[in-house]
């Protein structure tokens, strides 16, 4: 599915009430599809759903309720997102959304795709803008990296006070060997001389240290997804996991907070769909049952079991043991 995740393992046991209840509320990140069991039935109640830890996968998403198949379970958007550079020109340099007509006489100007999303995103381009990313783009470009320029928009989000340090702080982090960290290095190089170079002062950039940049890459690595829009009306898109497969090619990857917690299972019974932007719609495959954890698959559930196993555990670092590869499916 082009879902670029990992499954969630047990985290500070002490503090998971404490920092799930925030998203669980802010309806300004998230919102139900539906209107059940709301009191006020012009405005979307809260999704049917809660997180809370899983006895193996650490945290999950569980039903609050029955939840029907192909019912809209919740939307969310993203906290942190950034086109490819392979499509940077063609889409809104905040949502994603594809643009109509470009303007190929500027190659090197980025859009948006309306007053909105300029305005929302005054809190990182300001200060983007003020530097040349030519270096650091084409290190990305040489070595195949995404990542990196998510964590150059969350530092000049930081850096004009749109976001906190620790925005992050709440995703799971990957483990990281000697080798991926020596790598991460140049990165951490090249951000900070770029800043420097646009003027940036060194108090400006005071809590971009290697510690900081290394530590919100690990969050970013297996927790950001792969944005695929699909375009098309949500109505008449099928209940399958294969609408994320059949979508068009990425348009840039984004990082979000409760789709984040979703755990993964090559049978899932919900699966993740993006239209025309960011926005992401988390939709039932099947009945699910109050109680019932919700999860969805990272990977294209379609190949065979040997196939599925690599992926998962080259890629995301677990061996998947859910029913269906426990059957040998």
């Amino acid at each position: 599915m082009g879902l670029v995740r990992y499954s969630r393992w047990v985290s500070r046991l002490k503090t998971l009430n404490s920092q799930c209840k925030p998203f669980l509320s802010a309806t300004s990140s998230f919102s139900s599809g539906t209107t059940a069991g709301n009191e006020n039935p012009g405005r979307p109640g809260p999704p049917p759903i809660q997180v809370a830890l899983t006895e193996a996968s650490g945290r999950g998403v569980f039903a609050t309720r029955k939840i029907e198949n192909g019912e809209l379970i919740h939307t969310a958007k993203p906290v942190l997102s950034h086109p490819s550079l392979s499509t940077v020109h063609r889409v809104c340099y905040f949502c994603l959304r594809k643009l109509g007509n470009t303007d190929t006489s500027q190659p090197q100007r980025v859009s948006f795709c309306s007053d909105d999303c300029k305005k929302q995103a005054e809190g990182f381009y300001d200060v983007e803008m003020r530097a040349d990313w030519s270096v650091y783009d084409d290190y990305c470009r040489s070595h195949g990296l995404k990542y990196p320029l998510l964590v150059k928009r969350l530092a000049c989000m930081v850096m004009s006070g749109a976001a906190p340090a620790n925005l992050l702080d709440i995703l799971q982090p990957a483990s990281l060997s000697a080798e991926m960290i020596s790598e991460m290095e140049a990165g951490f190089g090249l951000l900070r001389s770029t800043f420097r170079n646009s003027n940036i002062t060194d108090e400006q950039m005071s809590f971009l240290t290697k510690q900081w940049y290394i530590g919100i890459l690990a969050r970013i690595r297996i927790n950001a997804f792969r944005i695929e829009l699909v375009e098309g009306l949500y109505d008449d898109l099928l209940s399958s996991a294969a609408a994320s497969i059949e979508a068009e090619a990425a348009v840039g990857n984004a990082v979000y907070i409760l789709p984040s917690f979703y755990n993964h299972d090559c049978d899932p019974n919900a699966h993740i769909i993006w239209i025309e932007n960011t926005d992401a719609r988390l939709k039932a495959l099947r009945d699910v049952d109050a109680g019932e954890e919700l999860r969805i698959c990272y990977i294209d559930a379609s190949m065979d079991h040997g196939a599925r196993q690599s992926i998962l555990s080259q890629g995301f670092g677990f061996q998947c043991s859910c029913l269906r590869c426990l059957s040998g499916d």
